[in-house]
């Protein structure tokens, strides 16, 4: 990211112009329910931001619109001649905007790295560059850059793949298409969460990486170096610990390496009150996470206490006055990057209530994707494809819900459970019955009325219900959770954990006892797991003719019945080891490694 000699002046001038209260104000990032847009104009907020889940008026792209303009308005009013500075406006797109209803959704990041496909990736990013603009937001917090080591992990499904080579040959070329040479068809993009969160220790989110510096460099700074490349204008910070020294608080990483050895020329943003984990006293938490780096601090509620705390340690000279300019200047450097100085109100952009927001079109990208990610772990006696014309069978708690197979981050911060909030998409057994006049849907999702002189083959849409961040941690007890606590120079945000075992089996139980129902009855099973992450699947895999890992496809369901009935191959290859027990997280250079199946597998028809 550069700008040239006009933009640097302007830049210059805006900031000089600047008492202390505004250039505070432009650090400062509350969430859209805790503030007013008089308060933006008063305080002269630097952003606003939507948590999971919150959303204005119905939901519907013309709300978010109106929203944009109020606080653009506030923000803007005078022009930034007169020193006014529009706010920036962020929200999580991490797989399309699926804050919003009837948004494409996009597979979550860990079938796109089976996908191996980057070129996709830079259409999917344009897709969501502009169902976010159609909406009058700015920034989308994406892509996430984890190199996911341990399965157990709760974001899991945020990564790529637990190979950083994958991950950084998708970083700069989403970056770079999300963004659109920063012009009015571009996004700021956010690489986050930087850095090291995909190796955190027994796999609690928010947890510790305790791995050298070598590691922590080769494996999970790595991605950020092509991000960087591509001129990535904001990087979020991790609520991780490298070591037992809270990422957002730790200088090395946020200054001397980030913005120093790898050139980054944006600004760095705190995580949802991550900075309350440096300290239990805020004021001292405030002044450790500037110091260190941070530029923007997302305090979704705390915003007015963190503005005063953050002008009492200037005064008093606990921050020095260069690090606020150093912070401010990076800001107004990206806000003008991308244009925002000079743009209209969000309503009068080329873009605002696209009427390509959820379009056939979109959709297309999108179930072209999930018939790349698909996995084909088994295909006993050439089971799959299966015939238009048989008789199926669909059962299972995931055939039917859109929701559970978008997973987290869609509408709401956890998810949803069913099709009523996912408008416009296909439910895995949508898609077959638009592809298999003889398909049923089982009554009860058992699968009990199975009968081989009326089905042919049964398809069992298995797997977990969605979840995000801590909630979806599978750990054995608290024990782990004390262990890395008494490592942590801070605190970490510990959430009820989804399950003591990454086993299908012992996590959902009825999945199992549904496909062997349809198999004891002489019916040949096809499981299609969904998940978001490998779990351990021998004994659903042993009862089962068939197996199809899915992931989490997102909205458009009838990708997977694409596949399923042979009008496109599988293509997916596994970019995570596939573990052959709980406890077993094996990664890809392991020595020893002995997954159940290895990076890189997958079967196709082809052979």
């Amino acid at each position: 990211m550069g700008l040239d000699g006009a933009g640097r002046s302007r830049v210059e001038s805006l900031l000089g112009r600047m008492s202390l209260e505004r250039k505070i104000g432009q650090m400062t990032q509350a969430e859209r329910l805790s503030v007013t847009p008089a308060e933006v104009r008063e305080h002269h907020l630097g952003s606003v931001l939507s948590g999971g889940g919150s959303t204005p008026g119905a939901n519907r792209p013309a709300d978010w619109v109106a929203m944009a303009d109020e606080l653009w308005e506030a923000s803007a009013a005078g022009g930034p001649e007169q020193g006014a500075v529009p706010v920036l406006y962020g929200v999580d797109a991490v797989h399309g905007n699926s804050n919003v209803l009837g948004a494409t959704v996009f597979p979550h990041n860990i079938g796109l790295g089976a996908a191996g496909d980057p070129e996709l990736m830079e259409r999917i990013a344009r897709v969501t560059a502009r169902e976010t603009l159609a909406c009058g937001v700015d920034w989308a917090f994406a892509p996430t850059l984890a190199v996911a080591r341990d399965d157990r992990w709760g974001r899991t499904y945020e990564s790529y793949s637990e190979d950083p080579g994958i991950v950084a040959a998708y970083a700069g070329r989403f970056v770079g298409a999300l963004q659109a040479d920063l012009g009015p068809d571009g996004l700021v993009a956010c690489a986050k969460h930087w850095v090291g969160d995909g190796a955190t220790t027994h796999g609690i989110d928010q947890g510790d990486a305790a791995i050298p510096r070598a590691e922590l460099e080769s494996l999970h700074a790595a991605p950020y170096r092509p991000a960087i490349e591509a001129g990535v204008l904001t990087v979020m910070a991790s609520y991780s610990s490298w070591n037992g020294d809270k990422c957002h608080g730790h200088r090395y990483l946020l200054t001397d390496l980030l913005k120093g050895q790898l050139g980054f020329r944006g600004f760095v943003v705190s995580d949802w009150n991550g900075l309350d984990q440096l300290d239990d006293d805020f004021g001292e938490a405030v002044a450790l996470g500037v110091n260190a780096g941070i530029d923007m601090a997302m305090v979704p509620e705390s915003w007015r206490e963190f503005m005063a705390r953050l002008k009492e340690h200037v005064e008093r000279g606990r921050v020095p006055l260069g690090r606020i300019d150093d912070a401010v200047r990076r800001i107004l450097t990206v806000k003008q990057a991308c244009g925002l100085l000079d743009r209209p109100r969000p309503s009068e952009r080329p873009g605002a209530n696209d009427p390509g927001f959820g379009s056939a079109a979109h959709r297309e990208t999108a179930r072209e994707a999930v018939r790349k990610s698909l996995v084909l772990l088994k295909n006993e006696g050439g089971l799959l494809p299966l015939d238009r014309g048989a008789r199926i069978l669909v059962a299972g708690r995931n055939a039917h819900d859109r929701g559970h197979q978008c997973g987290g981050w869609t509408v709401e911060w956890q998810g949803l459970t069913g099709n009523d909030r996912v408008e416009g998409g296909t439910s895995i057994w949508e898609g077959i019955a638009r592809l298999a006049p003889n398909a049923v849907l089982s009554a009860g999702g058992t699968g009990a009325e199975a009968d081989p002189r009326r089905h042919d083959a049964a398809i069992a849409v298995i797997g977990e219900r969605p979840y995000a961040e801590g909630l979806g941690d599978v750990r054995s007890g608290d024990d782990v959770v004390v262990e890395q606590g008494s490592q942590i120079q801070g605190t970490f945000r510990v959430l009820e954990a989804y399950g003591d075992e990454l086993s299908l089996s012992r996590l959902h139980p009825e999945d199992l006892t549904t496909i062997r129902t349809i198999a004891a009855r002489g019916v040949p099973v096809v499981a299609v797991l969904v998940s978001g992450r490998p779990l351990c699947i021998g004994p659903e895999l042993q009862a089962s003719g068939a197996f199809v890992a899915a992931w989490l496809p997102g909205s458009e369901g009838q990708g997977v019945a694409d596949v399923l009935f042979g009008g496109h191959d599988f293509q997916g290859r596994l970019s995570f080891s596939w573990p052959r027990e709980p406890g077993q997280s094996p990664n890809r250079g392991d020595s020893p490694y002995d997954p159940l199946f290895p990076y890189g597998f997958g079967l196709s028809y082809a052979g």
